[in-house]
């Protein structure tokens, strides 16, 4: 079955009775019957068509009286205040659109326990002298009030009339089926998706949700991969959330370690974050960096001496690493505003010196090299100096964290432990911070972490820095920090190691049980463990920060 188009939903307008409300709280045959009304005639529609006034308003009355009774003994539909608060928690406009009264609204809503007015951006009830569904105009109200295209809303009811709106509007439409629609009055019904229960409304809302930049959340991504694998006998490391790299077997004793990463939040030195990135992930498989091509967007505007000094940076740090730049493709665009360089990146490995994460296992202590956020301290440093100034931080301190950017190389302390033959996985910090690591640790090696946050090293001047810009140094992208899992009788030899190549590096936990995610101690209690869905860093580019 084709799904609807997959077009970004910033809103949902809801109906009231039957959808938020349980069904059966309104019988419409009583009050059609009271008032005369034929069972094919829409009861709104009849009282207007009432030629006598008097007769007119004795309806109106009739209905108003019946649909009080209604909502005074209306209950919640099952499902409904979770997703009124899930779609307001991820920045959706939440709406009702009945052709009920806002007294009567206001009336059922107290019978909700999570719920209140304060909880809708939007109520449009007939009250409102706007036409009633079936017809498309309080839909393209809500639309105007919003200052959002008709387009980029849902509309969710459990009758024609709702769907039908939403269709003559021009936005996505859903069916709440909940068996009370009659057989022939099914047959208008044309919607985009048709659901029986309100939680089945979850995944749709997460279809059509708009993503916020970074990384794609890991869920959505094990589905993509998932729904999308492509397996074959030669792979023998697949994608995966929290696999840094791709391991194809070629025979002749040889593997090939693929990486493709771009460079999204530099501006300078872009070429040496490009290799370091990419050669970090080919390191955390115990392989050797060998070929890189890169793909490189430009912004309309740029002059060729600042190509040249680009290209410098790339074949400098690509030198530095004996790597062979070796093709790739250019080109000005206006999709970009700053340049982007996306590499991709092979790495050789003997198969007995492979290191691959699905060989964690519970005891295992987890270390983590250097410090959190390494790579965005250098950034802040070297971008956001003048704003740091502004906040007070010490000019001399900013300097010393500009010179960071010489430590987002973890290829040292990865070939010092791929050496030891003792490591049972690595897995390297980028986007989304150590905290998002861990994560993606666990999940790629399959066990429960308990990690101490106390013992979670960061640099001064990281502290200094988000103190100064409301930053948590834990949701910082963090290229230059290795986290590495082994017997717990071989870690202080690693340190010892790591230490003489001037590396310091930290147990911060242990490798519990088979399993994923994170039990997290603080000051020696359970503690929540830190979620960003964005790099915080990203903060800064978007002027979002305090």
């Amino acid at each position: 079955m084709m799904l609807p188009e997959a077009r970004p939903v910033h809103a949902l307008l809801l109906d009231f009775d039957g959808t938020l409300t349980f069904p059966g709280a309104l019988d419409f045959a009583v009050i059609r019957g009271r008032i005369g009304c034929p069972p094919q005639k829409p009861v709104l529609e009849f009282i207007e068509s009432i030629e006598d006034p008097h007769k007119r308003e004795t309806a109106c009355k009739a209905l108003d009286d019946f649909e009080r009774q209604g909502a005074a003994k209306s209950k919640p539909n099952p499902g409904a205040e979770r997703i009124v608060l899930y779609a307001r928690k991820i920045g959706l406009k939440v709406g009702i659109l009945t052709r009920n009264t806002l007294e009567c609204v206001q009336l059922a809503l107290e019978n909700f326990s999570r719920l209140t007015m304060d909880d809708f951006d939007l109520v449009l009830t007939r009250d409102d002298q706007i036409a009633p569904k079936p017809a498309p105009d309080g839909i393209r109200e809500a639309a105007r009030r919003w200052n959002i295209p008709v387009r980029q809303i849902m509309v969710v009811g459990d009758f024609w009339f709702d769907t039908e709106s939403g269709r003559r509007a021009g936005c996505l439409t859903t069916w709440l089926d909940v068996g009370t629609v009659p057989g022939k009055q099914r047959s208008l019904i044309k919607c985009d998706y048709h659901i029986t229960r309100l939680d089945q409304l979850l995944p749709i809302i997460e279809r059509h949700r708009p993503l916020s930049a970074g990384k794609l959340p890991a869920r959505l991504l094990a589905d993509l991969l998932s729904e999308f694998k492509m397996p074959a006998p030669e792979l023998i490391v697949p994608p995966g959330p929290g696999q840094d790299t791709a391991v194809v077997e070629l025979g002749n004793n040889l593997l090939v370690v693929l990486k493709a990463d771009p460079i999204t939040f530099a501006t300078e030195q872009v070429g040496r974050y490009t290799v370091a990135v990419n050669a970090n992930d080919i390191a955390t498989a115990g392989a050797k960096p060998r070929w890189m091509l890169a793909t490189v967007l430009l912004p309309e505007g740029i002059t060729p001496g600042q190509v040249h000094e680009l290209f410098a940076s790339l074949h400098a740090a690509c030198q530095q690493e004996n790597i062979i730049l070796c093709g790739g493709h250019t080109e000005v665009t206006d999709a970009v505003t700053r340049p982007i360089v996306s590499a991709a990146m092979l790495g050789t490995v003997a198969p007995d010196r492979l290191v691959t994460k699905n060989r964690m296992e519970p005891g295992d202590v987890i270390l983590v090299t250097k410090k959190a956020a390494v790579e965005a301290t250098a950034l802040i440093a070297r971008q956001f100096a003048n704003l740091l100034i502004k906040r007070g931080v010490d000019k001399q301190i900013i300097d010393e964290a500009a010179t960071y950017l010489e430590k987002i190389s973890i290829m040292p302390e990865a070939q010092i432990a791929a050496a030891s033959g003792q490591v049972s996985a690595m897995h390297d910090v980028t986007e989304g911070g150590i905290a998002t690591a861990i994560d993606e640790f666990a999940t790629a090696g399959g066990c429960r972490l308990r990690i101490d946050l106390d013992k979670i090293p960061v640099y001064r001047a990281t502290t200094i820095f988000c103190k100064a810009l409301d930053l948590d140094p834990l949701g910082l992208i963090g290229s230059g920090s290795l986290l590495i899992a082994c017997k717990p009788e071989y870690s202080p030899r690693l340190i010892k190691d790591l230490g003489a190549a001037d590396i310091p590096a930290t147990v911060i936990g242990t490798a519990t049980a088979k399993g994923t995610g994170i039990d997290a101690r603080q000051a020696g209690r359970p503690a929540p463990w830190p979620s960003f869905e964005v790099d915080e860093i990203t903060r800064l580019y978007t002027g979002n920060y305090t």
